[in-house]
């Protein structure tokens, strides 16, 4: 049937070229290639056709139920790309009844079509990869994955063997015969590609080991690299600063150096504050009535603590550490001792502080500028400029408060403190100096 209408269809050229005054020798010779190209033009069209039907099939689908995936590949002529694969199979199984398979025109017609079927095939096969990147970034269950870094992968995965393909028609060669021989061309390739090669398998390392995702805020140290992930690729991963700038840096970078990934905190919904003063030492002393009294007055836990560890200090108890801390991190017997009380309780009732994560408040190694008190929590909101107004709020706090216990935190002496040294030194009146320390004048 495919010769019948072969010949039929090369008759029918033959009559009209000789109609149109060409020679019998000259047709002859372009009848085939008139053919050819009517043939091409015929799957062309068959294949537009085929695209038009899928189009609308699927647009049929997507009204009943949505499918992310079918959704991308309706975009950007991705599905026309599937169906213009037709075209070179078409071709292919009509070319031999279109010209002499002994012939050269054959011969280089067999080769362009099967280029075409290579080139085909890649541009459906990225336009699928394609399709399915867009729809993992759409799904909110994978839109942080680094997906494109593997669909990356994929289309350098069918380049490869399209070029091996390629040449493997070109040449008239077995695609295993230049299998063989790649690999003294990977050797040269090793030395001329050396750092793309090593991008290649660093971002692979990245994604296969997730150690970055898209939104994750990173930090490198000793580089400008310290803000959120926008961009992952395997030769390339693009970070937007915390002042909107933009940095790049190679994935091998991330591998072969040390970086700070804050996912774990945005995970965990808890941002550490670990922040403290360093209280002078000669401030530091047994608690008086007076000190004892004004916390009383600050905070009603605060005051039963104290009850309760009076009481625990007339019956001196001898009991389990746990007991003795009560209900509180600190004691009565120090002014420092009360302070840490006061500010653990002051942690656990605050409201934007996470109870089901550790509080404490310690002292650390005195130091040639006093005795540093630690408050170590996490804040229940992550957001950055939250968690400053929070963290803020609570270190004001405790500096506005530690006079009360008579405690004073380290600070170097500047002019002011030496002009006050010297009003005082010359005997002027304390109620006329501006400046004092809280509580000095009384």
């Amino acid at each position: 049937m495919k010769q019948e209408v072969a010949d039929y269809l090369s008759d029918k050229i033959k009559w009209i070229l000789d109609k149109v005054g060409v020679p019998e020798d000259v047709a002859g010779k372009i009848d085939s290639l008139i053919l050819l190209i009517l043939v091409t033009i015929v799957t062309l069209l068959l294949a537009e056709i085929v695209y038009r039907l899928l189009a609308m099939a699927s647009r049929r689908i997507l009204r009943r139920k949505r499918y992310l995936f079918l959704e991308k590949l309706n975009v950007k002529d991705r599905l026309r790309m599937q169906a213009y694969m037709l075209p070179p199979i078409i071709l292919n199984s009509m070319l031999q009844f279109i010209a002499d398979p002994s012939g050269l025109f054959f011969h280089y017609t067999e080769k362009l079509v099967w280029i075409y079927f290579v080139v085909a095939v890649v541009m459906a096969v990225n336009a699928l990869l394609s399709a399915v990147a867009d729809s993992a970034f759409t799904n909110s269950k994978y839109h942080d994955r680094p997906i494109k870094g593997f669909i990356q992968i994929g289309k350098i995965i069918v380049y490869l063997i399209a070029a091996i393909v390629f040449v493997s028609i070109l040449t008239d060669k077995s695609p295993l015969y230049l299998i063989g021989g790649l690999g003294a061309f990977a050797a040269v390739l090793m030395l001329v590609a050396k750092d793309s090669i090593m991008g290649f398998v660093g971002g692979f390392l990245l994604l296969e080991n997730d150690m970055v995702r898209l939104g994750d805020w990173i930090e490198v140290p000793g580089t400008a690299i310290n803000g959120n992930v926008i961009d992952i690729s395997l030769t390339i991963v693009k970070v937007r600063n915390w002042d909107n700038t933009i940095a790049t840096v190679p994935p091998y970078s991330l591998i072969n150096e040390s970086f700070l990934n804050w996912r774990g905190m945005s995970e965990s919904g808890g941002r550490r504050i670990a922040r403290g003063y360093t209280i002078k030492l000669d401030s530091i002393k047994p608690c008086s009535d007076d000190v004892i009294g004004r916390a009383r007055r600050l905070n009603r836990e605060l005051s039963d603590y104290i009850t309760k560890k009076i009481e625990q200090k007339q019956k001196r108890e001898v009991e389990n550490t746990a007991n003795r801390l009560g209900i509180a991190n600190g004691s009565i017997d120090t002014n420092a001792g009360l302070f840490r009380a006061y500010a653990d309780i002051y942690l656990h009732q605050h409201p934007l502080i996470r109870k089901d994560m550790m509080i404490m408040v310690r002292t650390l190694e005195p130091c040639d500028t006093g005795l540093p008190i630690q408050f170590y929590c996490f804040t229940s909101d992550i957001e950055w400029s939250h968690y400053e107004s929070i963290q803020s709020e609570i270190m004001e706090h405790f500096a506005s408060v530690m006079p009360l216990f008579e405690l004073y935190p380290f600070q170097s002496a500047g002019a002011r403190d030496t002009v006050i040294s010297g009003l005082l030194e010359g005997q002027y009146p304390l109620e006329r100096i501006e400046g004092l320390p809280y509580k000095t004048v009384r």
